[in-house]
């Protein structure tokens, strides 16, 4: 597991740690190769500069968050936001579906939204050219 994710998730009560763990373990297996860091405190993957999918503990579990995720076909994500991020909070570790969570990751690589020209698009969000 990559330092600073570690990190983030030993900061956390152990039944949320539990759920943070799954998570990376899923999300790693197919995201992997693209760049991930904390960002804004919380484990985040991109693709070319765009954040694609990330998770961080609430009050009330932890939040799987798909920043492009308003545009999925797949059900199971509720709207968060103002632009087309959408979600799931886990509240227990059997909560989580990997291949729900994996045809999510399947459509993150296919919409993604263009969040890292946001200010230069003057808060207009366009597709970027992933087909």
């Amino acid at each position: 597991m990559r330092k600073e994710i570690r990190e983030y998730h030993e900061g956390k009560e152990p039944d949320r740690r539990l759920i943070c763990d799954r998570l990376y373990e899923i999300i790693e297996a197919d995201y992997g190769e693209n760049e991930c860091k904390l960002w804004h405190g919380a484990p985040v993957w991109f693709i070319d500069g765009n954040p694609i999918v990330g998770y961080h503990g609430l009050k009330a579990g932890v939040r799987l968050m798909f920043w492009s995720g308003q545009s999925f076909s797949e059900p199971g994500l509720e709207n968060t936001g103002t632009f087309k991020a959408a979600c799931k909070i886990y509240r227990t570790l059997s909560d989580i579906d990997a291949n729900e969570i994996r045809s999510w990751l399947a459509n993150g690589r296919d919409m993604q939204w263009d969040y890292k020209n946001i200010i230069k698009n003057k808060g207009l969000l366009p597709l970027t050219g992933v087909e």
